[in-house]
């Protein structure tokens, strides 16, 4: 099927509310947090045929579905690198008390001038250890292939690529030591296709979102065991 006959409805990469909370039968957790920055926040764009909404809203929907008591916190804010993450997040996130946590940032980090993915790690293994003690669960994620991305400034893109590459590999890195679900989306084939961007060139369209938020689900039903 062409990208553009896609809708939410018919999209092989995107679950509705009801599949994602059958994939979710059984959830034990009621509080999520979200940490992070634009990502987390769900900064987007619409496109046809799909719900203008972060991806975030698709997990807490199936979420209650399956847990109608879930109750949740967003902190996620634009423009932060981790380390401005930790400082202005990471106190509110544990005060909610939370047994859910989902992080996504990093991004910042690898689009700044300079570049240390030694720091990088460290700043992300500084924000996550917390959370992850706290919560129970911690989920993070690795980054979309810009390499699909037509509005990204192609004078950076291979530059971006690379970075976000080895970030992704870190991100892993970090979650597997604190034995965190981490979500792959280096390798998901949208990465590689306009149709989940937005036409800023930096974040996910309403498409992205929904696929994003339906890994996100399928990461959770593993840790689970529902798949």
């Amino acid at each position: 099927m062409e990208t553009a006959d896609l809708t939410e409805s018919n999209d092989p990469h995107v679950v509705s509310p009801a599949q994602g909370a059958e994939l979710l039968r059984g959830a034990p957790w009621s509080r999520l947090v979200i940490v992070g920055d634009s990502v987390a926040q769900g900064i987007s764009e619409p496109r046809p045929g799909y719900r203008s909404e972060p991806w975030s809203t698709l997990v807490i929907d199936a979420l209650r579905e399956v847990r109608p008591d879930l109750v949740h916190l967003n902190l996620g804010q634009r423009d932060l690198v981790t380390a401005q993450v930790r400082e202005s997040q990471l106190k509110a996130a544990l005060d909610f008390k939370p047994d859910l946590v989902i992080a996504l940032c990093g991004g910042n980090d690898g689009l700044r001038k300079v570049f240390d993915p030694d720091d990088a790690e460290r700043e992300l293994e500084a924000l996550f250890t917390p959370l992850r003690e706290a919560a129970g669960t911690l989920v993070t994620s690795g980054f979309f292939d810009v390499i699909g991305n037509p509005h990204f400034d192609p004078r950076y893109r291979g530059v971006a690529r690379e970075r976000l590459a080895v970030l992704s590999q870190r991100m892993r890195s970090v979650s597997e030591r604190l034995d965190g679900v981490y979500v792959d989306m280096q390798t998901h084939p949208t990465g590689r296709e306009e149709s989940v961007w937005s036409t800023d060139g930096i974040h996910l369209n309403a498409r992205g979102q929904a696929v994003l938020g339906t890994e996100i689900i399928r990461a959770l039903a593993v840790r689970l065991g529902n798949t």
